[in-house]
């Protein structure tokens, strides 16, 4: 329904501009790029478990924790190689640069889903994805390279992010299709946590924040987390993981602003018109998405074999009085021929 697009298009957009906070507050830790990862966990965790739960307590309908499935823990490893490589980025490069490059998921998910799924997406909706990449290297490009202590080490981390967190979306959308958004929140966080714990103690990083204000970006980070990934999972039941993946391309654009504002990094006017582009492709991917599918792209039937389009039959004039003369002759009518749709839906 309409209504039920548009609030989840809306969850999605505030959640990316939660998750544009999260290069700021990982600066703000005092404590290693890994490590900020895991206490990010580890203070979602109480709250997710809460959100989880809380709703059988009342007499609701909620599905309970239950138990991790393959999906979700595909998610957690996924999750983890996001963060561990983004959180280096962030400090090796502009918070600009690190939220733009690992935002270059659209091109992974999307072509994944063309390759594997045979997910064609519309003219537009691949136009879009071109603009929308076009202004976030524009934006990488047009920095002044005096942010962070590695800037090429530092671009090349957050671009693999790319990758991972296309595996991450992917992973999540498929495990929504038998499960809530909060249980998966739930698991894919708690699987990952230790994970973290692992990668920060054995790159010999400072696991500790130093004071209170490290201590209150780090339980920060677990509500950002909640608010944040938590909008992203449930809009991933109710979207198309390619138009999802679209949207969070806000995140740079919010990111670059909270750099400027909180540690003066400064958006040369290429950055800004890269950002103003970024902004357009969302909307022109919004109206391709909600304006149907492409003509050449024909839609999916569920009573349809794998690649193959069920098309009307066309008017047969004739095929009444074959009938009848087959019923005159006592012949039964031919059986048609087997498709395997019939095993396709039982599969």
């Amino acid at each position: 329904m309409p209504s039920s697009r548009t609030a989840a298009l809306l969850v999605l957009i505030a959640s990316a501009c939660v998750l544009a906070f999260a290069p700021i507050l990982v600066r703000l830790t005092e404590t290693g790029p890994a490590a900020a990862g895991f206490w990010r966990f580890a203070f979602a965790l109480p709250l997710l478990f809460l959100l989880t739960v809380r709703p059988q307590f009342l007499g609701g309908g909620a599905e309970g924790i239950g138990r991790p499935s393959k999906w979700m823990a595909l998610a957690a490893v996924f999750f983890v190689l996001d963060l561990s490589f983004w959180h280096y980025g962030i400090v090796m490069t502009s918070v600009a640069n690190a939220t733009v490059l690992c935002n270059l998921t659209p091109v992974v998910v999307t072509l994944f889903g063309w390759v594997v799924f045979k997910d064609r997406p519309r003219r537009l909706f691949v136009a879009a994805i071109g603009l929308a990449m076009g202004g976030a290297f524009a934006m990488s490009a047009g920095a002044d390279g005096n942010q962070g202590t590695n800037p090429p080490l530092g671009d090349l981390f957050s671009l693999s992010v790319a990758l991972w967190y296309a595996g991450y979306f992917l992973a999540v959308k498929a495990a929504r299709a038998t499960a809530g958004a909060m249980r998966i929140m739930l698991w894919s966080t708690g699987l990952g946590a230790p994970l973290l714990l692992v990668v920060s103690l054995g790159l010999g990083e400072d696991l500790v924040p130093a004071s209170a204000s490290g201590w209150a970006a780090c339980a920060a980070m677990g509500v950002m987390h909640v608010i944040g990934q938590g909008g992203v999972a449930w809009s991933l039941g109710r979207l198309p993981a390619s138009l999802t993946a679209v949207i969070v391309l806000i995140q740079p654009v919010v990111a670059a602003g909270l750099g400027w504002l909180i540690f003066h990094e400064t958006m040369t006017p290429v950055q800004m018109i890269g950002g103003a582009v970024v902004l357009v492709a969302i909307v022109l991917a919004q109206w391709s998405s909600s304006s149907g599918l492409s003509q050449n792209a024909p839609p999916f039937r569920p009573d349809a074999a794998p690649g193959r389009v069920r098309r009307s039959p066309r008017p047969d004039r004739g095929a009444d009085d074959r009938r009848q003369q087959r019923r005159a002759r006592g012949q039964k009518p031919p059986r048609p021929p087997h498709d395997g749709v019939s095993d396709l839906r039982e599969f």
